[in-house]
């Protein structure tokens, strides 16, 4: 006979998919190079967010500023904005979710933070690309960017929107 993984009577739990929390405007707006996968700090309401997808990366950028016991630089994500659930009874007049924007401590190694800001400090900006909550950890993808400039950013548009017409014309095709 063969056993089933479940238990007699209990349903195994279905995997959910966790949504994709990307920052599609980043490279939009900048020439992305360098790719680091860095932890977050986060309270158990914002994780609990970032795992149901309610966060938001557009407008977000990473800044670094001294600690002021140690004198090393910290790297603190600021303006990503999380949707946080609120206790409120239902039909109280509160809103049942809040938007915390608050800056929140990035979690990576000494040698990789200061590599970050040598290059921030060279005129480079470290810009929020991912959030990853596929795992047990919420960690974060950065990539360190150039600002596109308005030209830059039309020839995207045209080329972009040349791709498109290509795929129409051929799915029309066949």
């Amino acid at each position: 006979m063969k056993k089933s993984k479940a238990r007699r009577g209990h349903q195994t739990a279905p995997k959910k998919s966790t949504p994709m929390i990307t920052n599609r405007r980043a490279s939009f707006d900048y020439e992305l190079s360098d790719n680091l996968t860095v932890g977050l700090e986060l309270t158990g309401a914002e994780a609990k967010a970032a795992r149901l997808g309610h966060v938001q990366l557009r407008g977000a950028y990473v800044t670094a500023h001294d600690n002021r016991t140690t004198g090393q630089a910290e790297l603190f994500l600021i303006n990503a904005s999380f949707s946080l659930s609120t206790n409120a009874p239902k039909n109280s007049g509160e809103s049942s979710t809040t938007v915390d924007t608050r800056s929140r401590r990035i979690l990576a190694k000494r040698k990789e933070i200061d590599t970050l800001v040598a290059k921030k400090n060279s005129g480079l900006t470290i810009v929020p690309t991912k959030l990853l909550t596929s795992g047990r950890y919420v960690k974060l993808v950065i990539a360190l960017g150039k600002g596109k400039k308005r030209y830059d950013k039309r020839e995207a548009i045209k080329k972009r929107d040349l791709a498109r017409e290509n795929a129409r014309l051929l799915a029309n095709a066949h």
